[in-house]
């Protein structure tokens, strides 16, 4: 692929906080840049050189951002595949609509995690009441989940048994769902890599999750629950996922490690993480400017850890109080820290479970790290485990 060099102009498909950092890492590295998003005051298209307030799917608002742009990546995978493949017919357009649309189906990515040899939880598929008799008793307890539009806990129920399957699918529109059996966890982790057009991939460090209510919490790198020779396998599996996908761009696969040692994957994200937000302050290339890499045809070279860390999520809860109402969260105690790097993303509203920003804390040692994140999750009323 021939290299788009700093200059060119780079456009992006939402205008949330993912696309925002890709703005500023596209910037800094010396792109214009064009933000697309419906919301007149969308975080990303605040920043950008351009913002086509359109919809995803609006004839006239994707013509303007082909014509505007050199090359086109998207900053969630909700933006209707039909749109990429659109822009495709007309500029570069890394992740492809392809790849993207088998994200965006939760029966599609099992099956693409079975075709590339990578182990998944137990699952079936259910579209009809036909579907719920033939369930089979040992898939139960699992989680249900919507296949399409399901995120940060969204969209997903677990049920104990058969009872509870069958209100649950009711419950949640009778839509296509899939049910997957529980498994024992041991812990939760993620790979974020890069993938070049000619197939060459690299990779940040492995992060350790923790959830709460299914959105991400807590990320640790460097993880403290795996050891290289699990990094090599959850390398090696999000590695052959990508390549099978013929994926061009960043790619977040999240596995589960059970009890046993055996790693399963969970989902996977065609589009920078929550968790390897990270990498803007503790690596020495962030995943938005690998974004920013794949996009262009620029090389791509591994980035390295340079600072053990701690990243905390914010959600919209701290901007409540405990009477409910609205406050601005007191962050001087926060940054009198040493090593701590907050990042707000410019949301004009704050709501209940919505992602405000994040916090990284990064230290000399992963026991620092973990030390003062500890006292800042205090200072912020958070849980830090």
């Amino acid at each position: 692929m021939t290299a788009r060099l700093p200059g060119a102009t780079l456009g992006v498909m939402g205008g949330g906080q993912l696309g925002r950092m890709f703005v500023h890492a596209a910037q800094q590295l010396g792109y214009r840049t064009v933000v697309l998003d419906p919301d007149p005051a969308s975080p990303a298209g605040e920043i950008a050189h351009r913002h086509i307030r359109a919809d995803y799917l609006d004839a006239d608002g994707l013509a303007a951002l082909a014509d505007a742009c050199d090359a086109i990546t998207t900053e969630f995978e909700n933006v209707p595949a039909e749109a990429l493949q659109r822009l495709a017919a007309r500029r570069p357009v890394a992740p492809s609509a392809a790849a993207v649309a088998v994200c965006q189906d939760r029966a599609a990515e099992k099956a693409h995690f079975e075709r590339s040899g990578v182990a998944c939880a137990p699952h079936v598929v259910i579209a009809s009441e036909a579907d719920l008799a033939r369930i089979d008793d040992a898939l139960l307890p699992g989680i249900l989940k919507t296949a399409r539009l399901g995120y940060d806990g969204k969209g997903q129920v677990r049920v104990r048994d058969r009872t509870e399957l069958a209100s649950a699918w009711r419950a949640l529109g009778r839509v296509a769902c899939v049910l997957e059996r529980m498994l024992p966890l041991a812990l939760e982790l993620s790979v974020i890599v890069a993938r070049a057009s000619d197939g060459d991939v690299v990779h940040l460090p492995v992060q350790q999750n923790l959830h709460r209510d299914g959105i991400l919490a807590v990320t640790r790198v460097p993880a403290p629950g795996v050891d290289a020779a699990l990094a090599a396998r959850a390398f090696e599996a999000a590695g052959r996922i990508a390549a099978t996908l013929g994926y061009v761009g960043v790619l977040c696969v999240e596995f589960f490690v059970l009890d046993d040692g055996a790693l399963v994957a969970n989902e996977m994200a065609p589009r920078p993480h929550n968790s390897g937000h990270y990498s803007i302050d503790a690596c020495d290339l962030s995943q938005f400017e690998l974004q920013v890499r794949t996009l262009a045809g620029l090389p791509l070279v591994a980035p390295r850890l340079h600072s053990p860390c701690v990243m905390l999520n914010l959600l919209g809860d701290l901007w409540f109080d405990a009477g409910g109402r609205e406050r601005t969260p007191d962050w001087a105690p926060v940054l009198a820290l040493q090593g701590a790097r907050l990042h707000l993303y410019g949301k004009a509203s704050a709501r209940k479970a919505r992602k405000m920003g994040h916090l990284t804390i990064v230290a000399a040692t992963a026991e620092e790290a973990d030390r003062t994140a500890s006292v800042a999750a205090g200072r912020l009323g958070l849980p830090s485990r």
